[in-house]
């Protein structure tokens, strides 16, 4: 077996590299492929916007001339900066069920971001605020939401097994239209954004979606101030993210808080598509587009992936205001019947109680893991 550093030139090399789940999750009919477009661009380091500050290397493991793992390690120098850390990540871990061929995968890339200065490897963790967190440990039997890692049961074992330990969970859960929602909470949003000046914006169009999107980095970026473990967003990351929200939007979903002319929170959610990007294997081209294109005007799943406030905003009941919501972005629409509240840190303890204790069954659970370098 042998291990082997992708010249992103290589076409073969590459697209061993993208091919190589398919194989590994024949006859799993819960896995759902990357975009083929998505992974082709963080593929092509003179068009991706990760690459203008960072960097990144992807390695594949090889039997016999056979791919049989893979994995991505980043060195995202604008998060060590901001969180003055020298943490190298690992993504699109996948490997056959091998403990030396997970040893090799790993080794390579710990000795990649050593070579870099980096002290530990942390993760799965992506190029794009949009990339799922974690290994899922637990919510096999469903198909993840759109972007979310789906892997084998052994994965966990695979990286315990080489020395890492466990740094954090991240739960999902269902809320439906049955879930019952308290109209307290809903008469209280309404008291907070009477007394505080807020406002909820709502789109009906993308054009009118596409006006709001020119203040994304600065609602975003503000929703992350004050918590760890993130990075402000650049203004081509921007373009990237709000091309992608563009492309997946129903307007109807997107719910913006507004403090006069100022925007001071935020509810994404999406429709879930991801039963037909398994029909297309991934591919937009040449027909995979009309599967999505139908699946987005018709599924009855939305994932609610992104809520925040900016830090003024979070204490007095601000809160409520998202929770409202994001009951509403269901309760609203009547196409939609189902929805998956997607990826809420266990560390915030009072929000998964609150949620659980408004119906929200929790589901799903994702861990991302840390060794030290």
């Amino acid at each position: 077996m042998t291990t082997v550093l992708i010249d992103l030139n290589n076409r073969r090399r590459v697209r061993d590299f993208v091919d190589l789940p398919f194989r590994l999750y024949a006859g799993v009919p819960q896995w759902v492929p990357a975009l083929e477009m998505e992974m082709g661009a963080v593929l092509a380091p003179h068009a991706h916007p990760f690459y203008r500050h960072s960097e990144a290397a992807f390695f594949i493991a090889y039997r016999d001339n056979l791919p049989v793992g893979r994995i991505a390690v980043l060195d995202n120098r604008r998060y060590n900066e901001y969180n003055r850390e020298k943490t190298a990540f690992f993504y699109w871990f996948e490997c056959e069920d091998n403990e030396r061929t997970a040893a090799s995968l790993l080794t390579a890339a710990g000795d990649w971001a050593r070579m870099r200065g980096l002290e530990q490897l942390f993760g799965p963790k992506g190029f794009t605020a949009l990339d799922g967190l974690g290994l899922l440990v637990k919510g096999f039997e469903r198909r993840p939401a759109l972007g979310l890692p789906y892997n084998l049961p052994y994965y966990s074992t695979l990286l315990e097994t080489q020395g890492f330990e466990k740094a954090g969970e991240i739960v999902s859960g269902y809320l439906g239209v049955e879930t019952h929602f308290p109209e307290r909470i809903h008469a209280l949003a309404a008291r907070i954004q009477e007394r505080r000046g807020l406002h909820i914006a709502r789109f009906r169009t993308r054009w009118e979606l596409r006006r709001m999107l020119p203040r994304l980095k600065e609602l975003y970026n503000g929703a992350l101030d004050g918590t760890p473990g993130n990075v402000p967003l650049t203004d081509e990351e921007v373009a990237a993210l709000a091309g992608q929200i563009l492309w997946l939007a129903d307007p109807r979903l997107i719910k913006i808080v507004m403090k006069g002319d100022r925007a001071v929170g935020f509810l994404f959610a999406y429709p879930d598509i991801t039963a037909a990007i398994q029909k297309t294997r991934g591919r937009l081209f040449p027909f995979g587009w009309l599967v999505l294109l139908r699946a987005l005007r018709s599924t009855d799943w939305i994932n609610i992936n992104g809520a925040g406030l900016v830090e003024e905003y979070r204490g007095l009941g601000g809160t409520a205001v998202l929770y409202s919501e994001l009951f509403k972005a269901v309760a609203e629409n009547p196409r939609y019947r189902h929805a998956e509240v997607v990826q809420i840190g266990m560390e915030n303890e009072a929000m998964q109680r609150e949620m659980e204790n408004f119906g929200i069954e929790f589901y799903k659970v994702h861990r991302t893991y840390r060794i030290g370098l």
